[in-house]
């Protein structure tokens, strides 16, 4: 094992981790936030693949333990900056998915499954985690950036300005949002 690292390697290892890193975040926003939903094994092994692969390609044939180090750090660093970078409502938009109507009234919205890469079983599953017996209970299902399924029930009105941001919102009906 190699503990030191020559300045072109560390470099190296700037250049890959930046690129690796920006290469992630562009194809999870083309993928949308079905990339980081709950895992099921298939996902699990994915990830586990991926990060072999950005870790082979960050860190080249022989890593050194210093080479490893830079890259985490360098993966670190652009974590926080991008973190930073987002506290700005343009910049947010561009690097994330808005939430996405996955159900209104009941109803599935097949268009905005397909859009969001999901089937219709793990739209069941979340609702049932939720703890919904029925479609009709549901006012609307809601894919959040993270992957995250939101369920709001019918009975209550929703706030406008709890769904401005969600792609598909002018579908709820006026009965539905206050």
């Amino acid at each position: 094992m190699r503990l030191g690292l020559q300045w072109a390697d560390a470099a190296t290892v700037v250049v890959s981790a930046v690129g690796v890193y920006v290469g992630f975040l562009i194809l999870v926003r083309l993928v949308g936030q079905r990339a980081l939903a709950t895992m099921s094994s298939f996902d699990l092994a994915a990830v586990t693949a991926l990060g072999a692969v950005m870790g082979r390609t960050m860190l080249g044939y022989t890593p050194a333990l210093v080479g490893g180090l830079l890259g985490m750090v360098t993966l670190f660093a652009l974590q926080a900056a991008f973190s930073l970078a987002r506290r700005s409502a343009r910049v947010d938009r561009a690097l994330t998915n808005l939430p996405l109507l996955l159900m209104v009234d009941g109803r599935v919205l097949h268009d905005h499954l397909r859009e969001a890469h999901i089937v219709e079983d793990e739209v069941r599953q979340k609702l049932r985690l939720a703890g919904v017996r029925r479609y009709e209970d549901v006012a609307a299902a809601i894919l959040e950036r993270t992957g995250a399924v939101s369920v709001i029930r019918q009975g209550e009105p929703i706030s406008a300005e709890l769904v401005r941001d969600v792609r598909g919102a002018e579908l709820l009906t006026g009965t539905n949002v206050s």
